[in-house]
């Protein structure tokens, strides 16, 4: 059949001019932008153009995309194809744009016809094979924003495709099904899922399930990490090697509620982005945990990149748990570009051409030595530090970070009575049934304000009528201010904590009691006593 037998396309163009035109989505960090894809073919020597500032990977699409089309069964025309990406002021990056490039070239040959102009979201392979590529999770988001609810993309991708609201996917795995779909003169391949080689039964490793009931003694860090469950706050665990510090950090996600629909969704686009990803089918309410290495730079925690710009440890964290072992071996510099996501929720990346945003709404729990040989706890009998040495290593966590974390707790080392004391200690389970209804009561208290956390309460708040800690509580925090043992911040701070552990407690309202203990345990003073 030659081209004047094939259908004709239908385009969105008031012109009759042959210009294939089709739709994907450029990615800066979690924002997407649809990009429209025209392709026109001039009567001028063979070639192929591709315009609209395309990185270095977009511009070797040319030659997949002429292998993949031959290896198709619809090859390409032999005349000039002009390929333009617009906004042109946009910077294109990455092979995501392969599959929308091709059908732009088909539609302005009369190759195939496409009415309402679906979002194409897949790279190709030299053979005609549909490729994932990072980020689908977030363009699809992009996409359906935008308004274009019909996406296309590699049959692999499309159950985590799927998991967009409102979107309409469609998964192929061969660009010739794709071509046949859409009008065009080819017999579709059956290429089906790889065979399946069955293997040797192996038994499979159980995943540790991290609870609770593991943790021997340790009271006062155990009520912390509820604490911090309940309402949000950030975390300072400090004791000696072997106290237990990691071990209550992996497991405070254990006690945590499960994340929103709407947090989910963002922590699985983060996650989508990443090089190497595997590909999701359902969204996991289950708060992460990272716990990057001391030696990671900035970059690896911010996140960052020089074309692609790549989500860090901090906002991988989002919704959940980021962990800060051996915190005052990390480099100064490093911890202290913590300060503005813990305080805005959110990383911003400036590039020279483009800034990139990614959502970091985590909880910060930090773990730490007393000095650096680790045994400058109690009296300090067996520490080899000097009192220079330790100095140091205290000041590797700064004023202003340490005045972020609510909560800053001692664990004292583990002795035998721990180990020989019978009685069972609660689990997981059973700690989370108490931290969801907190999460609850303070829910109910805040929804007329727009909020559902303590730790989300803006200070200016604080002092309404309605979330007014009692006046002996407030009498115990204005003395504190005044002896500069707190700042403005933290007398805020403190206030919200207050309100977490009156809400485990059940009660209608923070008194002295709650107050008194909320500011011991941000003040990490085992002698401290409100006078």
């Amino acid at each position: 059949m030659d081209a004047s037998q094939r259908p004709p396309v239908v385009m969105n163009l008031s012109s009759p001019t042959r210009i294939g035109r089709t739709y994907s989505v450029a990615l800066a960090g979690m924002k997407g932008q649809i990009v429209s894809i025209e392709a026109d073919i001039g009567n001028t020597l063979p070639g192929f153009t591709l315009l609209g500032l395309p990185d270095q990977s977009l511009q070797e699409a040319k030659d997949r995309i002429r292998a993949a089309a031959r290896n198709s069964g619809l090859p390409l025309t032999r005349r000039h194809l002009t390929v333009n990406l617009t906004p042109a002021s946009l910077h294109k990056r990455g092979s995501v744009f392969d599959l929308a490039i091709i059908m732009a070239a088909w539609g302005a040959d009369y190759s195939v016809q496409h009415e309402t102009g679906p979002v194409f979201l897949a790279a190709l392979g030299l053979d005609g094979s549909l490729q994932t590529a990072p980020g689908i999770l977030p363009a699809v988001m992009a996409a359906v924003e935008a308004g274009h609810k019909d996406i296309v993309v590699a049959e692999e991708a499309r159950a985590q495709a799927q998991i967009v609201p409102e979107a309409r996917v469609r998964g192929y795995r061969h660009l010739s099904q794709i071509a046949a779909d859409f009008g065009a003169p080819v017999e579709p391949r059956d290429v089906s899922a790889p065979a399946v080689v069955t293997q040797p039964t192996v038994p499979l490793a159980v995943q540790q399930v991290h609870d609770l009931a593991d943790v021997q003694g340790q009271q006062e860090a155990r009520w912390a990490l509820e604490i911090a469950a309940a309402g949000g706050h950030h975390l300072l665990l400090e004791g000696p090697p072997g106290a237990g510090k990691t071990m209550l950090a992996q497991r405070l996600p254990s006690i945590m509620a499960a994340m929103d629909p709407k947090t989910a969704l963002e922590n699985a686009a983060i996650r989508s982005l990443l090089d190497g990803a595997e590909p999701m089918a359902t969204l996991s309410s289950q708060p992460p945990f990272q716990a990057p290495h001391h030696s990671a730079t900035a970059t690896a925690l911010l996140g960052g990149g020089s074309g692609f710009v790549r989500p860090g440890a901090v906002s991988q964290a989002h919704g959940g748990v980021l962990f800060l072992d051996e915190a005052a071996e990390f480099k100064r510099s490093v911890l202290d570009t913590l300060r503005q996501p813990l305080e805005t929720g959110s990383v911003t990346l400036h590039r020279a051409r483009h800034t990139v945003e990614f959502p970091a709404r985590f909880q910060l729990v930090l773990a730490t030595n007393p000095c650096p040989c680790g045994h400058g706890h109690g009296t300090g009998r067996h520490c080899r530090c000097s009192s220079l040495q330790r100095r140091r290593y205290a000041a590797k966590l700064s004023g202003p970070l340490l005045d972020r974390v609510d909560l800053q707790v001692s664990v004292e080392p583990v002795t035998s009575r721990h180990f020989t004391n019978q009685q069972p200690t609660e689990t997981s389970t059973q700690v989370a049934q108490r931290v969801n209804a907190a999460i609850e009561r303070a829910k109910t208290r805040l929804s007329l304000h727009g909020l559902y956390r303590n730790h989300q309460v803006p200070i200016q708040l604080l002092h309404d009528p309605s979330l007014m800690v009692s006046k002996a509580g407030k009498r115990i925090l204005d003395r504190a201010l005044d002896s500069h043992q707190i700042s403005a911040r933290g007398y805020g701070r403190v206030m919200r904590v207050a309100w977490t552990i009156a809400d485990l407690m059940q009660a209608d309202r923070p008194d002295s009691d709650h107050v008194d203990m909320a500011l011991y345990l941000r003040l990490n003073e085992k002698g401290y006593r409100h006078g």
